[in-house]
């Protein structure tokens, strides 16, 4: 899960992309970058940290140009070496600026074949320098002098014939214009918007349709799952399908827990789907647990407080908020590490005891994923006062690893991992554990957009529609787990010691 930006204006982009970037920053807090074009030579600014950290004033002045890509790095391959935050950028051919969110599970395969059979050198861990070393083979196949949208067009099918996994990916042509394309199923998203000033029309592509509409961009549409579009830098805008076989196969996830309840992802009001996960939640409380005693209905901000307020309002129960965010704390299921995610769960959240005392609480979280902050949640609700803490889930039991840019690596880490709700519920200290159906989720975002027919839910079914075997996984886990991760964090702490930074 990264934050993908690109623009082509008649005005200098640097501050555009900066505000872009800043909104979604929850898509990434490891490390940010900008690389700008005057048509003639490029500029760049990247960093490790968040956007208002990585970019101060001396390096917006030195971001000229009207056209540029920007990025927001999470990261799920690789490290958090400054030597790995995005855009890339290869000179050859024609100077290709490139900025990824998602993950090549053939990543492995295809840096061999780019060193044996395209003489490409491959220098960092991450599976996005390989993608754009892809995309610049087979752009320069085309051997023309001046870049055509039809050469471009051509490349694009070459890398979704080359390449596996997800990928959605805004990129710069120097001289050229901007390029954005989503992978054959569409499993992350991307869109354009169009606004019309004075000198003409500029155009934006994003990860989602809340950074167009804060820089006063009209949403035009997604990019369809194998499209390509490819905004000259004059503002001619050229389109076409570019894979065999495309369908939708969009992260569900995506509703659930990572976009901002203000996008619209693929036509489906990000907001909407999560009032109907928390309406179908509460009707199956009903259901299955009629007699129910619960007093309040407490949301685990910030993402579950939609579901759960409507929860509360089917139940016919108070909604409260029990706990007070520090909105300086990351995502605390990025963290590598056990202990320093428990760490951070207490600096980040705080309960308001008199809304636990003596009450059956209803808490609400848009997912459960290692189960360490809903450990440390339930506790602070009994330490509060609470008589029987109950806790519900917007999405269903994640008992799968992910391999399309989630940090979801290792199935022994996942705390549904073959358990039952009941040993869930005892994992994790509450009195009940309820989980959406999967039914009742894919239902409450298909309702937005009917059209979309498949979903990418393999954290919850363990089907993976681009088809790894057993031996990906196994080598997955042994690069992911959280040990490994914390080995890297500390190798890149060495690297930074070293060099005096």
């Amino acid at each position: 899960m990264c934050g993908i930006v690109g623009a082509v204006s008649h005005e200098p982009v640097n501050q555009s992309i900066y505000d872009a970037l800043s909104v979604l920053q929850h898509r990434g807090q490891d490390a940010a970058g900008i690389i700008t074009s005057d048509g003639k030579r490029l500029y760049i600014r990247r960093g490790n940290g968040l956007v208002r950290d990585v970019f101060h004033t001396r390096h917006m002045q030195r971001l000229k140009g009207y056209m540029g890509v920007g990025h927001v790095r999470y990261p799920t391959a690789g490290t958090s070496s400054v030597s790995e935050a995005q855009p890339f950028y290869v000179n050859s051919p024609y100077g290709i600026s490139l900025a990824h969110n998602g993950n090549l599970t053939n990543a492995r395969q295809l840096k061999h074949e780019l060193y044996a059979q395209d003489r490409r050198h491959i220098n960092t861990d991450s599976d996005s320098e390989i993608l754009l070393n892809i995309l610049a083979q087979e752009l320069s196949r085309q051997d023309s002098y001046k870049v055509t949208p039809e050469d471009i067009f051509t490349a694009v099918s070459g890398v979704h014939k080359r390449c596996t996994g997800a990928y959605a990916v805004v990129l710069m042509i120097t001289r050229d214009g901007l390029v954005g394309f989503r992978d054959p199923n569409g499993i992350r998203p991307l869109c354009y918007g169009a606004r019309e000033t004075a000198q003409g029309v500029d155009y934006m592509l994003a990860s989602e349709s809340v950074a167009l509409a804060t820089q006063g961009y009209q949403l035009v549409r997604d990019i369809e799952p194998g499209e390509a579009i490819y905004i000259t830098h004059d503002g001619v805008v050229h389109t076409q399908q570019c894979a065999e076989t495309p369908r939708y196969n969009t992260c569900i996830f995506e509703y659930v827990y990572f976009s901002r309840p203000d996008s619209i992802i693929d036509d489906v009001f990000v907001h909407k789907a999560r009032m109907r996960m928390g309406h179908k939640m509460a009707e199956r409380i009903q259901r299955e647990w009629p007699d129910h005693d619960i007093d309040v209905v407490i949301a685990i901000p910030d993402t579950s407080r939609t579901s759960a307020a409507e929860i509360a309002d089917v139940l016919d129960v108070k909604y409260r908020e029990g706990f007070i965010k520090n909105r300086y704390i990351g995502r605390t299921f990025i963290m590598p590490g056990q202990m320093q995610r428990k760490k951070s769960v207490r600096m980040k959240l705080n309960p308001i005891d008199l809304e636990f005392e003596d009450k059956n609480v209803l808490l609400v979280d848009d997912s459960i994923v290692r189960g360490t902050t809903s450990r440390e949640i339930v506790q602070m609700a009994r330490n509060s006062g609470a008589k029987k803490v109950y806790f519900a889930s917007a999405s269903p039991a994640i008992r799968y690893p992910n391999i399309y840019g989630i940090d979801m690596p290792a199935a022994h880490e996942l705390i549904a991992h073959n358990k039952t709700e009941a040993e869930v519920a005892e994992a994790i200290g509450a009195d009940k554990m309820i989980y959406q159906t999967l039914d009742d989720l894919v239902a409450s975002v298909r309702e937005g957009n009917p059209s979309l027919e498949h979903f990418d839910t393999s954290v919850f079914t363990g089907d993976y529609i681009t088809g790894e075997g057993d031996a990906y996984f196994s080598l997955l886990e042994q690069e992911r787990n959280d040990q490994a991760k914390i080995n890297r964090e500390n190798e890149s702490a060495i690297d930074l010691s070293n060099t005096g930074t």
